[in-house]
């Protein structure tokens, strides 16, 4: 049951209709890892807890650099140093004590990412490289765990949620070539802050409707946008059959 704290701290979300006490108290019960505590994991790792999720596990083997402020906007110059899951632990902690934080400051393996999924509800995807991408995506096809992921470059962002347990792709369907690594990273092709503030946003949008059953989710979708021209596409992605990774449950 919520106090009168948190009653107050969450009152705008429970006063919509749609969402109310239930869906606060639906967040509260809930538990996200985020694996990627930069550009999109930090206002990602805000939102949520800014919303009310009860418990966030933090995962990033990185050291926070000074290139990285100008749009990894959970670190100040005074993590410049520290390990960024950590450095937001801090500050999610100090935006929302109520949130129970696990920070795991480490990259993860295939057998990292397996215990990690363990006791959590859904997993988001803020990491820059597609083996880590394809590691995580496996490790939540074995957990039967949804998977919220984003990646941005430029003025450029796409977004979406990968459940095939439900009926819908993995990442895998979207992207089959287990052998890729030539994905743009913001450090070889620039980006503006924004773009990832606002994709960042978008992971913890749907993240939340997820885990709180508020509106409709982006199963089955892949929002690609170019904000450099404010144009927004929604595709449809459609679980492959022979997918290697999420086939034997489209049989």
């Amino acid at each position: 049951m919520l106090t009168d704290q948190q009653l107050l701290r969450y009152n705008r979300q429970i006063l919509m209709p749609d969402f109310d006490i239930a869906g606060q108290e639906k967040l509260r019960a809930a538990s996200v890892l985020i694996v990627g505590l930069g550009g999109l994991g930090c206002p990602a790792a805000l939102y949520l807890a800014a919303a009310g999720v009860g418990r966030l596990v933090l995962a990033d083997g990185d050291a926070v650099e000074l290139s990285n402020l100008q749009r990894q906007i959970a670190h100040g110059d005074a993590d410049i140093g520290c390990n960024k899951a950590a450095s937001v632990a801090a500050s999610v902690a100090a935006l929302n004590p109520d949130v129970a934080i696990t920070v795991y400051p480490r990259h993860l393996d295939a057998g990292g990412m397996a215990e990690l999924c363990e006791g959590v509800d859904l997993v988001v995807d803020a990491v820059d490289n597609y083996p880590t991408r394809f590691d995580l995506n496996r490790a939540c096809i074995a957990a039967a765990l949804p998977l919220v992921s984003a990646a941005a470059v430029g003025g450029e962002g796409q977004l979406a949620v990968f459940d095939p347990h439900n009926g819908g792709p993995c990442y895998r369907c979207l992207y089959p070539a287990q052998g890729l690594d030539s994905a743009l990273r913001c450090s070889e092709s620039g980006v503006l802050a924004p773009v990832v503030g606002v994709l960042g946003s978008l992971l913890a949008m749907e993240a939340l409707k997820r885990l709180s059953g508020y509106g409709e989710t982006l199963i089955g979708g892949l929002l690609v946008m170019d904000l450099a021209s404010a144009q927004v596409q929604r595709l449809r992605v459609m679980p492959r059959d022979d997918c290697p990774d999420c086939g034997h449950l489209q049989r």
